[in-house]
């Protein structure tokens, strides 16, 4: 039972990851033409879209010294793209009204993929 408890929770976290990169592509082609929203934009879309692509990689770790060095890379991604939102909120390249929902789910990524890694020790 406790095996299924897990390979659910990877599962619906994998979806999230995957849906916190397409919400991030939706953010991405809102933003303006300008120069500072591309610059800082694509910053953004790269780390959002590592946030994906790198917990993938961590559920295919092959030992618990991997799943911890790809979960930490993890959660910088998270925690990199909430800097970028942050920034194009203050720097009023979008408002933050159109940032809050995919921010507050940054942050709750980086809350569950932190107590995931802090599990493993």
């Amino acid at each position: 039972m406790a095996d299924d408890n897990k390979r659910d929770f990877v599962s619906q976290l994998q979806d999230r990851t995957k849906l916190f990169v397409l919400r991030s592509i939706k953010v991405f082609k809102a933003l303006p033409a300008t120069d500072e929203a591309r610059i800082v934009g694509k910053q953004f879309l790269r780390s959002a879209s590592s946030v994906g692509a790198n917990y993938r990689a961590v559920c295919r770790a092959r030992s618990q010294n991997e799943f911890f060095a790809k979960i930490s890379i993890t959660i910088e991604e998270a925690d990199e793209s909430l800097f970028w939102m942050e920034i194009m909120s203050e720097a009023n390249i979008l408002p933050v009204e159109k940032l809050r929902a995919l921010m507050n789910e940054a942050q709750e990524l980086v809350k569950i993929l932190s107590r995931a890694r802090k599990n493993t020790r």
